[in-house]
């Protein structure tokens, strides 16, 4: 099984998907290829120009340390999840 490595989230910023949080797996010079363990799926990731999305680079450690051991989909729920709710609380 694959060990997505990518280490950063974004969030749509163009397109029906538009303020979706995603999972970053993949890049490359023109597109990235985003997860968001629900209607975008790792054996099936949302292909997106790099222009539509806002990258998140800077995230606690915590969520670091999920990124690094992605393996299903329910990881990225929970890395998604857990993301959201550090932002509410203003990061504390």
């Amino acid at each position: 099984m694959r060990q997505w490595t990518s280490e950063m989230l974004a969030v749509s910023r163009a397109g029906r998907d538009k303020d979706v949080l995603y999972v970053v797996l993949d890049y490359d010079d023109t597109y990235v290829w985003l997860a968001d363990g629900r209607r975008r799926l790792l054996e099936s990731p949302k292909k997106k120009k790099w222009k539509h999305v806002q990258l998140i680079k800077h995230l606690p450690e915590e969520i670091l340390e999920q990124l690094r051991s992605i393996e299903l989909d329910a990881h990225v729920r929970k890395i998604l999840k857990a993301y959201r709710a550090l932002s509410e609380n203003g990061g504390e």
